[in-house]
Protein backbone atom coordinates (compact mmCIF):
# COMPACT_ATOMS: atom_id res chain seq x y z
CA UNK A 1 0.00 0.00 0.00
CA UNK A 2 1.39 3.39 -1.01
CA UNK A 3 1.20 6.10 1.64
CA UNK A 4 0.94 9.57 0.15
CA UNK A 5 2.95 12.28 1.87
CA UNK A 6 1.02 15.21 3.31
CA UNK A 7 1.40 18.35 1.16
CA UNK A 8 4.01 20.76 2.48
CA UNK A 9 2.15 23.97 3.24
CA UNK A 10 3.91 27.26 3.93
CA UNK A 11 2.85 30.33 5.92
CA UNK A 12 1.49 33.36 4.10
CA UNK A 13 4.01 36.10 3.37
CA UNK A 14 2.94 39.66 2.60
CA UNK A 15 5.72 40.19 0.04
CA UNK A 16 4.97 37.08 -2.04
CA UNK A 17 2.13 35.04 -3.49
CA UNK A 18 1.60 31.47 -2.29
CA UNK A 19 1.04 28.96 -5.11
CA UNK A 20 0.26 25.23 -5.26
CA UNK A 21 2.46 22.77 -7.17
CA UNK A 22 0.46 20.99 -9.90
CA UNK A 23 3.00 18.51 -11.26
CA UNK A 24 6.71 17.65 -11.27
CA UNK A 25 8.72 15.96 -14.05
CA UNK A 26 12.28 14.71 -13.49
CA UNK A 27 14.32 14.58 -16.72
CA UNK A 28 17.46 13.07 -15.19
CA UNK A 29 19.49 13.23 -11.98
CA UNK A 30 20.15 16.96 -12.28
CA UNK A 31 17.27 18.45 -14.26
CA UNK A 32 13.53 18.75 -13.54
CA UNK A 33 10.40 20.70 -14.48
CA UNK A 34 7.47 21.71 -12.34
CA UNK A 35 4.29 23.73 -12.68
CA UNK A 36 2.18 25.75 -10.29
CA UNK A 37 -1.34 27.15 -10.44
CA UNK A 38 -1.43 30.58 -12.03
CA UNK A 39 -2.84 33.26 -9.74
CA UNK A 40 -5.78 35.01 -11.39
CA UNK A 41 -4.15 38.40 -10.81
CA UNK A 42 -0.84 37.55 -12.50
CA UNK A 43 -0.08 38.97 -15.95
CA UNK A 44 3.15 38.39 -17.86
CA UNK A 45 4.67 38.56 -21.32
CA UNK A 46 6.04 35.36 -22.87
CA UNK A 47 9.76 35.19 -22.07
CA UNK A 48 9.68 36.96 -18.70
CA UNK A 49 10.94 35.61 -15.37
CA UNK A 50 9.62 35.70 -11.81
CA UNK A 51 10.96 34.93 -8.33
CA UNK A 52 10.29 31.46 -6.88
CA UNK A 53 11.19 30.27 -3.39
CA UNK A 54 10.60 28.54 -0.08
CA UNK A 55 10.68 29.61 3.59
CA UNK A 56 14.18 29.86 5.02
CA UNK A 57 15.25 26.79 6.98
CA UNK A 58 16.60 28.81 9.90
CA UNK A 59 14.12 31.68 9.67
CA UNK A 60 10.81 30.92 7.93
CA UNK A 61 10.04 34.64 7.76
CA UNK A 62 12.99 35.13 5.39
CA UNK A 63 12.23 33.10 2.23
CA UNK A 64 15.00 31.95 -0.09
CA UNK A 65 14.06 33.26 -3.53
CA UNK A 66 15.63 32.81 -6.99
CA UNK A 67 14.74 34.11 -10.45
CA UNK A 68 13.11 31.52 -12.75
CA UNK A 69 12.06 32.05 -16.35
CA UNK A 70 8.43 31.14 -16.99
CA UNK A 71 8.34 28.33 -19.56
CA UNK A 72 4.58 28.64 -20.18
CA UNK A 73 3.19 31.03 -22.81
CA UNK A 74 1.44 34.15 -21.57
CA UNK A 75 -2.07 32.71 -22.07
CA UNK A 76 -1.51 29.51 -20.02
CA UNK A 77 -3.51 28.80 -16.86
CA UNK A 78 -0.47 27.23 -15.21
CA UNK A 79 3.10 28.46 -14.76
CA UNK A 80 5.80 26.01 -15.76
CA UNK A 81 9.49 26.17 -14.79
CA UNK A 82 12.71 24.30 -15.67
CA UNK A 83 15.35 23.90 -12.97
CA UNK A 84 18.67 22.28 -12.27
CA UNK A 85 19.20 20.12 -9.18
CA UNK A 86 21.96 21.22 -6.85
CA UNK A 87 22.31 18.77 -3.95
CA UNK A 88 23.54 21.35 -1.46
CA UNK A 89 21.88 24.37 -3.08
CA UNK A 90 20.06 26.62 -0.59
CA UNK A 91 16.93 26.51 -2.75
CA UNK A 92 17.27 23.81 -5.41
CA UNK A 93 18.48 21.27 -2.86
CA UNK A 94 14.97 21.44 -1.39
CA UNK A 95 13.01 22.46 -4.49
CA UNK A 96 13.88 19.23 -6.31
CA UNK A 97 11.94 17.27 -3.67
CA UNK A 98 8.62 19.07 -4.16
CA UNK A 99 5.48 17.06 -4.85
CA UNK A 100 2.07 17.95 -6.31
CA UNK A 101 0.06 19.73 -3.63
CA UNK A 102 3.07 21.37 -1.99
CA UNK A 103 3.24 25.15 -1.81
CA UNK A 104 5.88 27.63 -3.00
CA UNK A 105 6.37 31.36 -2.74
CA UNK A 106 6.21 33.37 -5.95
CA UNK A 107 6.94 37.02 -6.68
CA UNK A 108 4.14 39.36 -7.67
CA UNK A 109 5.81 41.09 -10.63
CA UNK A 110 7.26 39.24 -13.63
CA UNK A 111 9.89 41.10 -15.65
CA UNK A 112 12.64 40.53 -18.20
CA UNK A 113 14.12 41.44 -21.58
CA UNK A 114 13.60 38.17 -23.48
CA UNK A 115 10.37 39.53 -24.92
CA UNK A 116 9.26 40.56 -28.39
CA UNK A 117 8.89 44.16 -27.23
CA UNK A 118 12.68 44.41 -26.86
CA UNK A 119 13.34 43.42 -30.49
CA UNK A 120 12.90 45.23 -33.78
CA UNK A 121 10.83 43.47 -36.42
CA UNK A 122 12.56 40.86 -38.59
CA UNK A 123 12.28 37.66 -40.60
CA UNK A 124 14.08 35.01 -38.49
CA UNK A 125 13.94 34.81 -34.70
CA UNK A 126 16.86 32.85 -33.21
CA UNK A 127 16.36 31.59 -29.65
CA UNK A 128 19.85 30.44 -28.56
CA UNK A 129 20.03 28.62 -25.22
CA UNK A 130 22.16 26.34 -23.11
CA UNK A 131 20.91 24.17 -20.23
CA UNK A 132 17.90 25.58 -18.40
CA UNK A 133 18.20 28.73 -20.52
CA UNK A 134 15.73 26.92 -22.77
CA UNK A 135 12.85 27.85 -20.42
CA UNK A 136 11.89 31.33 -21.70
CA UNK A 137 12.08 30.07 -25.27
CA UNK A 138 9.54 27.34 -24.51
CA UNK A 139 7.24 30.21 -23.61
CA UNK A 140 7.95 32.22 -26.74
CA UNK A 141 7.80 29.23 -29.10
CA UNK A 142 4.23 28.53 -27.97
CA UNK A 143 2.97 32.10 -28.31
CA UNK A 144 0.90 32.89 -31.44
CA UNK A 145 2.13 36.50 -31.43
CA UNK A 146 5.66 35.32 -32.17
CA UNK A 147 4.51 33.52 -35.32
CA UNK A 148 2.78 36.67 -36.49
CA UNK A 149 5.93 38.75 -36.06
CA UNK A 150 8.51 36.37 -37.56
CA UNK A 151 8.52 33.98 -40.53
CA UNK A 152 10.89 31.49 -38.89
CA UNK A 153 11.37 30.70 -35.20
CA UNK A 154 14.52 28.67 -34.52
CA UNK A 155 15.16 27.20 -31.05
CA UNK A 156 18.78 26.13 -30.52
CA UNK A 157 19.50 24.15 -27.34
CA UNK A 158 23.07 23.31 -26.36
CA UNK A 159 23.73 20.77 -23.59
CA UNK A 160 26.46 18.40 -22.41
CA UNK A 161 24.53 15.11 -22.60
CA UNK A 162 21.64 13.82 -24.66
CA UNK A 163 19.54 13.27 -21.51
CA UNK A 164 19.84 17.01 -20.80
CA UNK A 165 17.71 17.81 -23.87
CA UNK A 166 14.54 18.59 -21.95
CA UNK A 167 11.40 18.76 -24.09
CA UNK A 168 13.28 17.18 -26.99
CA UNK A 169 10.33 15.11 -28.23
CA UNK A 170 7.89 18.00 -28.18
CA UNK A 171 10.29 20.35 -29.92
CA UNK A 172 11.44 17.79 -32.50
CA UNK A 173 7.77 17.24 -33.38
CA UNK A 174 7.50 20.99 -34.06
CA UNK A 175 4.99 21.46 -31.25
CA UNK A 176 2.48 19.43 -33.24
CA UNK A 177 0.23 18.89 -30.21
CA UNK A 178 0.06 22.55 -29.25
CA UNK A 179 -3.57 23.72 -29.55
CA UNK A 180 -2.74 27.29 -30.60
CA UNK A 181 0.49 27.24 -32.63
CA UNK A 182 0.65 23.61 -33.81
CA UNK A 183 -0.34 24.37 -37.40
CA UNK A 184 1.88 27.45 -37.71
CA UNK A 185 4.81 25.69 -36.09
CA UNK A 186 4.79 22.95 -38.72
CA UNK A 187 5.73 25.62 -41.27
CA UNK A 188 7.68 28.17 -39.25
CA UNK A 189 9.36 26.42 -36.31
CA UNK A 190 12.78 24.73 -36.33
CA UNK A 191 14.58 22.93 -33.49
CA UNK A 192 18.36 22.47 -33.40
CA UNK A 193 19.63 20.46 -30.42
CA UNK A 194 23.39 20.13 -30.00
CA UNK A 195 25.46 18.09 -27.52
CA UNK A 196 29.09 18.61 -26.49
CA UNK A 197 30.11 15.51 -24.48
CA UNK A 198 28.33 12.60 -26.19
CA UNK A 199 27.84 11.42 -29.74
CA UNK A 200 24.78 12.99 -31.29
CA UNK A 201 23.39 14.06 -34.67
CA UNK A 202 24.70 17.58 -34.00
CA UNK A 203 27.79 17.94 -31.84
CA UNK A 204 29.51 21.09 -30.68
CA UNK A 205 28.96 24.36 -28.89
CA UNK A 206 26.49 26.86 -30.29
CA UNK A 207 29.35 29.17 -31.22
CA UNK A 208 30.91 26.31 -33.22
CA UNK A 209 27.67 25.89 -35.18
CA UNK A 210 27.60 29.60 -35.91
CA UNK A 211 31.25 29.70 -37.01
CA UNK A 212 31.09 26.71 -39.38
CA UNK A 213 27.64 27.51 -40.74
CA UNK A 214 25.83 24.40 -39.49
CA UNK A 215 23.34 26.60 -37.63
CA UNK A 216 22.04 27.93 -40.95
CA UNK A 217 21.68 24.57 -42.75
CA UNK A 218 18.31 23.29 -44.03
CA UNK A 219 15.54 23.12 -42.99
CA UNK A 220 16.39 26.68 -41.89
CA UNK A 221 16.12 28.92 -44.95
CA UNK A 222 17.67 32.27 -45.77
CA UNK A 223 21.19 33.72 -45.36
CA UNK A 224 23.98 31.38 -44.23
CA UNK A 225 25.06 33.80 -41.52
CA UNK A 226 23.33 36.31 -39.26
CA UNK A 227 21.92 39.22 -41.24
CA UNK A 228 21.47 42.42 -39.21
CA UNK A 229 18.60 43.46 -41.49
CA UNK A 230 16.45 40.37 -41.03
CA UNK A 231 17.75 38.28 -38.09
CA UNK A 232 16.80 38.85 -34.46
CA UNK A 233 18.47 36.90 -31.66
CA UNK A 234 17.68 36.11 -28.02
CA UNK A 235 20.36 34.62 -25.74
CA UNK A 236 19.84 32.73 -22.48
CA UNK A 237 22.12 30.26 -20.72
CA UNK A 238 25.77 30.06 -19.75
CA UNK A 239 27.75 33.24 -19.30
CA UNK A 240 30.42 31.99 -21.74
CA UNK A 241 27.92 31.29 -24.54
CA UNK A 242 26.20 34.64 -24.08
CA UNK A 243 29.47 36.59 -23.96
CA UNK A 244 30.97 34.92 -27.04
CA UNK A 245 27.78 35.03 -29.10
CA UNK A 246 27.01 38.65 -28.20
CA UNK A 247 30.52 39.58 -29.30
CA UNK A 248 29.94 37.84 -32.65
CA UNK A 249 26.67 39.71 -33.12
CA UNK A 250 28.21 43.07 -32.24
CA UNK A 251 31.01 42.48 -34.74
CA UNK A 252 28.29 42.10 -37.38
CA UNK A 253 26.91 45.50 -36.40
CA UNK A 254 23.95 44.20 -34.42
CA UNK A 255 22.86 46.19 -31.38
CA UNK A 256 21.53 44.95 -28.04
CA UNK A 257 17.92 45.88 -27.34
CA UNK A 258 15.85 46.55 -24.24
CA UNK A 259 12.23 47.18 -23.36
CA UNK A 260 12.84 50.92 -23.68
CA UNK A 261 15.00 50.73 -26.81
CA UNK A 262 14.38 47.69 -29.08
CA UNK A 263 17.38 46.24 -30.91
CA UNK A 264 18.55 43.29 -32.98
CA UNK A 265 19.47 40.97 -30.10
CA UNK A 266 18.65 40.71 -26.39
CA UNK A 267 20.18 39.08 -23.32
CA UNK A 268 18.49 38.24 -20.03
CA UNK A 269 21.03 39.93 -17.77
CA UNK A 270 19.33 38.75 -14.59
CA UNK A 271 21.00 35.37 -15.16
CA UNK A 272 24.40 36.61 -16.36
CA UNK A 273 27.28 36.72 -13.86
Amino acid sequence: MTVLAEPKLIPDHKAFLTVNVKWVRHWNEHLFSFAVDRPSSLRFRSGEFIMIGLPGEEDAAKPIMRAYSIASPSYSDELEFLSIKVEDGPLTGRLQAIQPGDQLYMGKKPTGTLVCDALLGGERLWLLSTGTGLAPFLSLARDPEVYERFNQIIVVHGVRRVSDLAFREELAARLAEDPLVGDQAQEQFHYIPTVTREEFETKGRITDLIADGRLFSPPVTGPTKFDPETDRVMLCGSTAMIRETAQMLEQLGMTEGSNANPGQFVIERAFVD
